[in-house]
């Protein structure tokens, strides 16, 4: 008994070294486990929040915005528009205009008709600009040449003159409207738009290069038909305050894109 009893006092004490140790490492592991939840983590969000870039970019990009949507009003406020019944008025009142004007927003270009004996006539007018000669270095200093300078600095309107037949064959005039005289300065003879011929190969030579009583026929051929210099400053008039009212458009459609 006393073997026996001296063996179970020797287990007793070895277990509960053992336990003691057990306890010991837990209270350690969760020591150290405490000490690490409780340390501060690093956030994922945090270099985009500390750096401060794409802030400052927005900021940036708000104040830009907001200049150009000032600039642009400012603009506005200094545009001037033509009310339409107003051209309607001036067009109705000019007798020496017989045509029916088709103007299209948003176009640079109005076009003008009308039917004439059998015949329809269009008109392409373009915005009025300085006319442009690629000639000009070239100019001799003589009499000739001192009027051709004159015209380079005159406002013109570029027209495209077509004038069909009931069988659909076209001639069609490339013009300048200056305030005093409408200058022919090129001519084709166009098939019909649904013939199956092809566009003449021999458009016919140069205008100018033509004897001068064809030239001077043709220029009738044009005024008989409403093509004249009479309607010269209707048009300039009208191209002008056309653009006013597509840059005023315009205008207002760049601030709608800013503002979105």
């Amino acid at each position: 008994m006393g073997t026996f009893a001296l063996c179970i006092r020797r287990s007793a004490s070895s277990l509960a070294s053992v336990c003691g140790r057990r306890v010991a490492r837990a209270q350690a592991v969760s020591t150290i486990f405490n000490r690490w939840s409780l340390a501060p983590k690093p956030s994922l969000l945090r270099p985009f929040i500390s750096s401060g870039f794409p802030y400052s970019t927005a900021t940036e990009r708000l104040q830009s915005d907001q200049t150009l949507v000032q600039v642009i009003d400012s603009e506005l406020n200094h545009a001037f528009v033509v009310e339409d019944h107003d051209v309607e008025e001036e067009t109705t009142a000019s007798s020496d205009f017989p045509f029916k004007i088709e103007d299209n927003t948003g176009h640079r270009t109005v076009t003008l008709t009308r039917e004439y004996n059998g015949e329809h006539i269009k008109v392409e007018v373009s915005m009025p600009g300085l006319a442009m000669d690629e000639n000009e270095d070239d100019m001799d200093d003589n009499e000739d040449g001192d009027e051709r300078n004159e015209k380079v600095n005159e406002s013109s309107i570029p027209l495209v003159v077509t004038v069909t037949k009931k069988s659909g064959l076209s001639l069609e005039f490339s013009c300048t409207a200056f305030p005093d005289e409408i200058v022919i300065d090129g001519l084709s003879v166009n098939p019909p738009e649904n013939s199956s011929e092809e566009q003449l190969a021999y458009d016919g030579p140069d205008f100018q290069e033509l004897d001068e009583n064809m030239r001077k026929s043709f220029h009738k051929f044009l005024e008989t038909r409403g093509i004249k210099a009479g309607a010269t400053d209707f048009l300039y008039e009208y191209m002008m305050k056309k653009d006013s009212r597509e840059y005023l458009l315009w205008l207002n459609k760049l601030k709608t894109f800013v503002q979105e």
